[in-house]
């Protein structure tokens, strides 16, 4: 069974932003998948229905999540977002999928949308500059949890829960 990706929804004007980004930066041909922010990579398909039910009983209101600035990610770049309330909600579910998760998902969570990535070093490095040139942190609202299975590149959306 393949594995569930989480992400959180973000605010529509938002999401065209860095949509917008990612058709700037990001190499021809090699987007799977639109601007997000990952929660949760590779979380076991056979967990579905816990899943679902976890990210229905975390939820709580909307929220805003600060963009703070620009890093590299070595052979791409990525706007950095900072929020103790996704950071919260986070540690909730990964301490529930704990057992299940990978290497990865166990990592401290550090939010993040990448706008490149899969480029030369030299490449991303100039990216990062430009991008920080021009950089004013801006905020964002956090809108819910959206579910994604992974097929082996691209993503299908499975559902998406709001925050009440």
């Amino acid at each position: 069974m393949r594995s569930l990706v989480v992400t959180v929804r973000l605010d529509d004007e938002t999401q065209q932003r860095f949509e917008r980004e990612r058709a700037r930066w990001f190499p021809a041909g090699r987007t799977q998948v639109g601007a997000h922010v990952t929660l949760f990579h590779a979380v076991p398909g056979e967990l579905r229905d816990d899943v679902e039910t976890d990210l229905h009983d975390v939820t709580g209101p909307p929220f805003d999540v600060a963009v703070t600035g620009v890093r590299s990610l070595g052979r791409g770049a990525a706007y950095v977002l900072h929020s103790d309330e996704l950071t919260r909600r986070h540690a909730t579910l990964q301490r529930a999928w704990w057992p299940h998760l990978t290497r990865q998902d166990r990592q401290p969570f550090r939010a993040h949308v990448t706008v490149q990535n899969k480029v030369d070093p030299a490449t991303a490095r100039r990216t990062v500059a430009e991008l920080q040139a021009a950089f004013a942190p801006f905020p964002v609202a956090a809108l819910g949890w959206s579910l994604w299975r992974y097929d082996g590149g691209p993503w299908t959306h499975l559902i998406d829960v709001p925050f009440r």
